[in-house]
């Protein structure tokens, strides 16, 4: 019971528009900026509306940049990744978490990263967003576990995502160099991440509150 996919890209309407092929539901997409507090908040009323509740919600909304070292970092690079990746997960929970209260509980879902647990030069603005990801998990956890709503986050290693697979179309040789970096020997599936963050938004995670899940082939492990 979700509106399904909320973004900017076409891709995700014509995933969205697709039937769940087990016919156990449907998926609506709702084009939204999550920098945008009104537009943020008509998605999930949307969402509210269309099925009548909210049960869960996966928080995955992101941008990619230039790398750039903090003293070359444009102003309008930083705003822009700390307004999509943070603030926009602030609002999202801003609005979803009103909607939860008011059917008996859920579950929200983080997406942050294991740049949000070490430090990763020349990405400032995204290794902070994410530090800030996990912080913001971790307070909404505390807030608001005692009212049915648990909190968390997951921490993905690379994922074979279209922009993924956009860079790798034009520097082939990045493959083997992404796959290096996980001691598993490979990037992720986007099913992969999906299970982790489905899990935790289950009763098979009942148990779990504010903790940040790493899904990183061992990445952060090294």
């Amino acid at each position: 019971r979700a509106p399904g996919p909320l973004g900017r890209q076409s891709r995700g309407g014509r995933v969205g528009r697709r039937r769940d092929p087990r016919g156990r539901g449907q998926a609506v997409f709702v084009e939204t900026d999550v920098a945008d507090d009104a537009a943020v908040g008509r998605a999930v009323a949307t969402a509210s509306d269309r099925f009548g509740r909210l049960d869960y919600a996966y928080n995955n909304a992101g941008l990619s940049g230039p790398p750039n070292f903090v003293a070359d970092m444009p102003e309008d690079q930083w705003r822009r990744t700390i307004d999509v990746m943070l603030t926009g997960v602030f609002l999202c929970m801003k609005h979803q978490i009103p909607a939860m209260r008011a059917s008996g509980g859920g579950a929200i879902v983080n997406c942050a990263s294991g740049a949000g647990l070490i430090g990763f030069p020349g990405q400032s603005a995204y290794v902070a967003s994410k530090h800030g990801v996990i912080g913001l998990t971790r307070a909404a956890a505390l807030e608001y576990g005692s009212q049915g709503i648990r909190v968390n986050s997951i921490c993905p290693g690379t994922a074979r995502t279209a922009m993924v697979e956009d860079v790798v179309r034009e520097t082939p040789a990045l493959q083997q160099e992404l796959e290096a970096l996980h001691p598993i020997g490979r990037i992720a599936e986007p099913e992969e991440i999906a299970e982790a963050a489905l899990w935790l938004c289950s009763e098979r995670s009942s148990f779990v509150l504010g903790t940040a899940l790493s899904v990183d082939g061992g990445y952060v492990a090294q």
